[in-house]
């Protein structure tokens, strides 16, 4: 029974410890993001309201029912006849069931209906609005978290060099052909190198922390499968910004969301202007009574009562709007003035969204020009530090001279690494204004 207990106690530790190490992948967390994230679950609750706007909307044009059922007690003393007083008590009840139905109000009712769909579909442009930039938020951060990856590796395979360089010059120290003042030199290099390591782990960590916070994931266990980048190729680069920014106006959801804003601001001004018109209401009642006093005993039953004295009651009214303080007048200026700033809104938005290509377009060619210069000078780096190497291993160079090459290949490493990111990045929110899908 223990051995069986034991093993499956290591069961489930092996199952959480699997569940805590899950290793995400970019469509993972873009997806998680948008099934989780605050904003994107109150846009939905927005639609949801927004739906039932749509139906209250559409019931405006049914009639409205409503019953009623009264009951009035009367008790005190009373005049019959002029000084003639008498002790009476009088029960009356009443039952009554009406219908009102509006069959013409300036067609505000059939301009509320459409303005309720229109809300909708807003708000529903809006959530993919948000959608779309929680996905890129989320794909920038994932390139951050692979950028930093790149980086630690980098400063790992330093360290390991300059760690494996000191044991090759205590050697030469020993062999007598370097003097003692080398170790020191190569100790401090490794110190400065183990600095970089860990300054590489930091921003590691700050990585997947701001990508498990835009998650709202537990940062333990956390890890990314690790998307080799390829190189980058002039192929990703777009050549005119003219394309994206006519695909970006005709298809951003922003632009989209402007529009309808227009849409539903010229409704706004319809509906204003039903405030001069007349309506027509038609009401109908269908009621019964029944009275009973102390002062006689004739009445018939009750529900005698209400058989006989039952009715129907048709009424048709037209209301003639004459003068209404300046209020309708007011209304229908606001929405107009309402659809001016719709419509330079939509302007504002347009160009908006053509600079931010524009800019993402310059920002891309400028990214690829760094990255092109940055993988020319780590070859000439790589080429300088090797001869350096080989001059110091002969005695030929000091440590110091070698240290500062190492220094300068050291930063064309990082410079390549963070100029390709850079690159691929910035091509990607290129294809995000083109409406593809964010991949690597």
């Amino acid at each position: 029974m223990k051995q069986i207990i034991t093993i499956f106690l290591a069961f489930l530790v092996s199952i959480s410890f699997a569940q805590e190490k899950k290793v995400w992948t970019l469509l993972e967390c873009v997806n998680h993001a948008l099934e989780n994230n605050i904003s994107v679950k109150q846009g939905e609750n927005n639609i949801l309201s927004n739906e039932q706007d749509v139906i209250a909307s559409k019931s405006q044009f049914l009639p409205s029912v409503s019953g009623n059922l009264g009951h009035s007690l009367s008790i005190g003393t009373r005049e019959l006849f002029p000084g003639q007083f008498v002790d009476r008590t009088d029960n009356s009840t009443s039952v009554t069931i009406g219908a009102s139905h509006t069959i013409f109000n300036g067609f505000r009712l059939t301009n509320l209906y459409k303005q309720s769909q229109l809300n909708l579909e807003t708000n529903q442009l809006e959530l993919s609005r948000i959608k779309d930039d929680i996905s890129l938020n989320v794909a920038n951060a994932y390139l951050n978290v692979l950028f930093n990856i790149e980086n630690l590796e980098i400063a790992q395979a330093q360290f390991d060099f300059t760690k494996k360089q000191l044991n090759q010059v205590k050697n030469l120290v020993e062999a007598g052909v370097q003097p003692q003042a080398n170790i020191f030199d190569a100790e401090a290099n490794l110190s400065s190198d183990a600095q970089n390591l860990t300054v590489a782990k930091n921003n590691y960590d700050l990585a997947i922390l701001t990508l498990t916070q835009l998650l709202q994931l537990p940062l333990e266990g956390f890890e990314v499968e690790v998307v080799n980048i390829d190189t980058p190729s002039a192929e990703l680069m777009y050549n005119d910004a003219r394309p994206i920014v006519n695909n970006a106006l005709e298809n951003r959801y922003e632009v989209k969301v402007a529009e309808k804003n227009i849409e539903n601001a010229t409704l706004g001004i319809d509906i204003s202007k039903s405030g001069f018109l007349p309506s027509v209401t038609f009401n109908y009642g269908f009621g019964s009574n029944a009275f009973f006093t102390n002062l006689t005993d004739t009445e018939d039953p009750f529900f005698e009562q209400l058989n006989n004295q039952k009715g129907h009651r048709f009424s048709l009214n037209v209301g003639i709007p004459i003068f209404s303080q300046n209020r309708n007048k007011t209304n229908v200026a606001k929405a107009k003035i309402q659809t001016e700033n719709a419509k330079l809104g939509l302007a504002q938005t347009k160009l908006s969204v053509e600079a931010n290509v524009q800019r993402a377009f310059t920002d891309a060619k400028a990214a690829f020009k760094a990255y092109q210069a940055a993988k020319v000078n780590l070859e000439a780096q790589r080429f300088a530090f090797d001869n350096a190497q080989e001059r110091y291993n002969i005695g030929a160079l000091n440590s110091f001279d070698l240290e500062q090459i190492r220094f300068r290949f050291l930063n064309a490493q990082s410079s390549l690494v963070n100029s390709k990111y850079d690159f691929v990045f910035k091509t990607k929110v290129l294809d995000f204004y083109m409406g593809k899908e964010i991949k690597f």
